[in-house]
């Protein structure tokens, strides 16, 4: 076995294309993957932060910031997934408010 750390995901194919990533303390950015390394550093290019809700800090609003060019460091990177081909659905758990 090489010396050479390998990270569990494989991002080569995200690179160039829109991604999500929420990141430790509730934040969450969206931009075009440009490069990273196998300590899952990230780097964003056109990325926007959704602003948290200032009743609950977990919430995010429809309120954006633009950041620009960016770097996601892998330690407080908790989740990256595609923004192509992923649409919000009701919660299928939800139980109604009379239940």
């Amino acid at each position: 076995m090489s010396g050479e750390k390998e990270t569990v995901l494989d991002l080569a194919k995200f690179v160039d294309k829109g991604v999500q990533v929420k990141l430790t303390g509730g934040r969450q950015v969206t931009g075009t993957l440009k490069g990273y390394d196998q300590l899952l550093n990230l780097v964003l290019d056109e990325a926007v932060e959704f602003l948290r809700d200032s009743d609950d800090p977990l919430k995010t609003t429809d309120q954006t910031r633009r950041l620009g060019l960016i770097v996601c460091r892998g330690t407080a990177v908790m989740l990256v997934s595609p923004t192509d081909g992923t649409d919000e659905i009701a919660n299928p758990f939800s139980q109604p408010d009379g239940a």
